[in-house]
């Protein structure tokens, strides 16, 4: 084990003497995830504003005004009157406002009608989720008050006085459709894109540990140093334990560092300590798996680099470091779940969001120790032959 220990002191130090070590293991994941935070935030926190071009002034028009101003509209939608609708579409075209909603002159007296007039949105382009939520609210007031014409149609078939239709009107308006839709979260906090993409970047980082460290290796065996050690003589699982040290230890300070600095300077939250070190500490063990995976499949340096780009890039496309799981294809998701880093962004997004101890990352830390001994047993079948030969 003395003999691990200082070829892995030894790789550690050339790792801390080259500067890119501190670029790749803590500057970059930093800088990139608080970008990847800035350019999503738009997206996680959706506003846009709304013009309103009331023709009619009647009294069911002033009621479809009143419900964009609902509180929980009101936090998504601002809204802005309009003249006319040559203002809404000049709005519109310089970009002032998202969407217009048209409602016709003569709108409030036609709906008691048979052929009620068409309230009409205007939008482009650039905004298709605005138009989607004005039909949303305009289809929600409008089975309101289907609803209500027909509480007052059913009350007067039962007998009640054709004469008090005002007076059921009034009534039926105080109603409210008793099946409604609810957003509920499940999580206790909200997950905030700054949550995700800080072990994102992290992991994807790290996951270049594999092409340094396996490039490593065939340095020393090119220079004659790998041939110096056996001559030592030391052997070679020696050898690798030491080289494996080295990953692990490396590994862990930048994940440890990343998570510091990004719950300190941008609010990121990757759980308790506990378990996300845990997390933290399974996927360490499977980049090192992965790094003598390489090194037994590569013949050569070139070799070594191209597969381990291979599995860099594979790897993080698949376990979505670069996209939120969630809003992915079906497939995609569960494509996520053969990777170790898809089973780490899953473990932090629960700490983040449902929080709770050791019980939450209990089936994503199997899933990746799991991941980790099936290609560990298959690097240390190939390991011995990367050494000797």
């Amino acid at each position: 084990m003395r003999t691990a220990l200082a070829i892995a002191r030894k790789d550690l130090r050339q790792r801390v003497r080259d500067r890119s070590a501190l670029v790749v293991g803590l500057l970059a994941p930093v800088a990139i995830a608080g970008l990847m935070s800035l350019a999503f935030h738009g997206v996680q926190s959706y506003t846009f504003t709304l013009g309103i071009l009331d023709l009619d002034r009647g009294q069911v028009a002033s009621a479809i005004v009143r419900a964009f101003d609902e509180p929980a509209v009101r936090s998504v939608v601002t809204v802005r009157s309009l003249a006319d609708e040559r203002s809404a579409r000049d709005g519109i075209a310089r970009g002032q406002i998202a969407a217009a909603l048209v409602i016709p002159a003569g709108f409030s007296e036609s709906v008691m009608g048979a052929r009620p007039e068409a309230l009409r949105t205007l939008s482009s382009d650039q905004s298709p989720v605005a138009a989607q939520v004005v039909s949303s609210v305009v289809a929600s007031f409008a089975a309101q008050m289907d609803a209500d014409r027909l509480s007052v149609v059913t009350a007067l078939s039962a007998g009640a006085p054709a004469k008090d239709v005002s007076h059921l009107a009034a009534l039926a308006s105080g109603l409210r459709i008793p099946l409604r839709s609810v957003v509920a979260p499940v999580g206790a906090h909200e997950l905030t894109i700054i949550s995700y993409f800080s072990p994102g970047m992290a992991i994807f980082f790290l996951l270049f540990t594999i092409s340094y460290a396996s490039r490593s290796f065939f340095v020393d065996r090119s220079e004659g140093m790998i041939e110096r050690m056996r001559a030592a003589p030391v052997r070679s699982a020696e050898i690798l334990v030491g080289k494996a040290l080295s990953v692990a230890a490396y590994g862990t300070a930048s994940l440890a560092a990343i998570a510091l600095v990004t719950s300190a300077a941008f609010g990121a939250s990757w759980g308790a300590p506990g378990p996300a070190a845990v997390v933290g500490l399974a996927l360490v063990l499977s980049v090192v798996a992965l790094t003598a995976l390489v090194i037994g499949l590569a013949r050569s340096g070139r070799q070594a680099d191209a597969i381990a780009s291979v599995v860099v890039f594979g790897l993080a496309l698949l376990g979505g470091n670069f996209f939120l799981v969630s809003n992915a294809p079906p497939a995609m998701r569960q494509l996520a779940l053969l990777t170790p880093n898809g089973w780490a962004l899953r473990a932090f997004t629960d700490l983040a969001t449902i929080g709770g101890g050791f019980s939450t990352i209990l089936e994503p830390v199997a899933a990746i120790l799991g991941f980790t001994l099936v290609v560990g047993v298959v690097a240390v079948a190939l390991a011995p032959r990367a050494v000797e030969r």
